[in-house]
């Protein structure tokens, strides 16, 4: 029996050897390929991108923002008189000259 127990022995420590060998070059090889899958992956999505971006309309052009609304009469006419009253004022109109002005202005 001694012989027997020690062939049993040998072939359960040969085959816990191969087992562990076996799974060491399995996750090694795992590893290496998950390295370059993940590398090949980014290189598709970056190509990706490109091709979309390239692909894409170009964006539309920001809506011009409204006009100024136009200045009343009112605000133009007092505008009008503040600047022959500072004409007047600076001596380049005579009171005559400005009577004048501002009558028309006013109608």
């Amino acid at each position: 029996m001694p012989g027997l127990l020690r062939g049993v022995a040998r072939t359960a420590v040969v085959a816990g050897t191969a087992t562990a060998v076996s799974g060491r070059v399995q996750r090694r090889q795992a590893e290496k390929y998950a390295d370059r899958d993940a590398g090949i992956a980014a290189q598709r999505t970056q190509s990706y991108q490109e091709q979309v971006q390239a692909a894409a309309p170009p964006p539309a052009a920001a809506p011009a923002p409204p006009p100024a609304p136009a200045p009343t009469a009112t605000t133009d006419l007092v505008a009008q008189l503040k600047a022959l009253a500072e004409l007047r004022d600076q001596g380049i109109l005579t009171d005559e000259e400005f009577a004048d002005q501002k009558a028309k202005l006013l109608g």
